[in-house]
């Protein structure tokens, strides 16, 4: 039986892109925003989402991270990782020496912006929802206007494509993560994510809480950090880790940790995303 599986939205995201290569033979729908995903699949709605959680060049996503720390009932079961290629789009017949402004979401402006400043230096450049609903605003717009969107969305909105392969690094790759009630099995070739955060900010805290890690031999894939939004200098620390929680090593790794910390939160252990798939 196949499954529900939301995504962030609208059709043609790059998210979509990732759900598709993800499940292709499920039923995929598309939702406004990341937390109502986390809504969706933690009560049942929808079986499993697909949300976007760091970019190679522009970092974290996070609203992402925001939600897996405080919304329960959610692990992470999978990950999908793809090249972003980014395109420039506008109405056809439009002359590109005119476009006034360009539309996409920031993160897409971001990537694109020595392209950007080289070939229209001039265009005001302007911030949509997602890089779909630029398409929209793009052609809603009183002046030329253009797009910057995944390549899918010229076809789903006629529009056409004057611009290919414009994001100024080659090496631009999104991660997404499935989310699920409950994560993966051991696979034997498995990653896991969790969060902490201490109580008191003391020296030595955090070099001391890794180290459970380092003296294990378990490889860390990703550190970052997250304010509490409870204190001003209190955070909420996020690690990738090599080996799935029911590895000994990281099991006892995280047993370890948690005398040192005040708030320990496993993310959920899934299959490392292989780029041959």
């Amino acid at each position: 039986m196949a499954q529900t599986i939301a995504y962030l939205g609208p059709v043609g995201t790059y998210t979509e892109e990732a759900a598709l290569l993800y499940a292709p033979d499920n039923l995929l729908t598309p939702y406004p925003t990341i937390s109502g995903i986390g809504l969706a699949v933690s009560s049942g709605e929808t079986d499993q989402g697909v949300v976007p959680i760091e970019n190679s060049l522009e970092g974290s996503v996070t609203y992402t991270l925001d939600l897996l720390i405080t919304q329960s009932g959610l692990s992470i079961c999978n990950e999908i990782v793809i090249p972003i290629e980014h395109y420039l789009m506008s109405l056809p017949g439009t002359i590109a020496k005119d476009i006034e402004v360009i539309y996409s979401h920031p993160q897409a402006l971001a990537q694109c912006r020595i392209y950007l400043d080289a070939k229209y230096p001039s265009a005001q450049r302007t911030a949509s929802l997602s890089t779909v609903a630029a398409v929209t605003d793009m052609k809603n717009s009183n002046v030329p206007a253009a797009a910057i969107a995944p390549h899918r969305a010229s076809f789903l909105h006629n529009v056409e494509v004057i611009g290919i392969d414009i994001q100024d690094n080659p090496n631009n790759l999104t991660r997404f993560v499935v989310l699920d009630k409950t994560d993966h099995a051991y696979t034997g070739n498995d990653k896991t994510s969790i969060c902490f955060s201490f109580d008191n900010d003391s020296p030595g805290s955090l070099y001391s809480t890794l180290g459970e890690f380092a003296e294990r031999g378990i490889n860390l894939n990703r550190v970052e950090s997250r304010p509490t939004k409870e204190s001003l200098g209190q955070y909420i620390f996020l690690i990738d880790c090599d080996g799935h929680r029911e590895d000994t090593a990281v099991r006892n790794a995280i047993e370890g940790i948690s005398s040192k910390v005040s708030m320990l939160k496993i993310l959920g252990s899934y299959p490392k995303w292989e780029t041959s798939k």
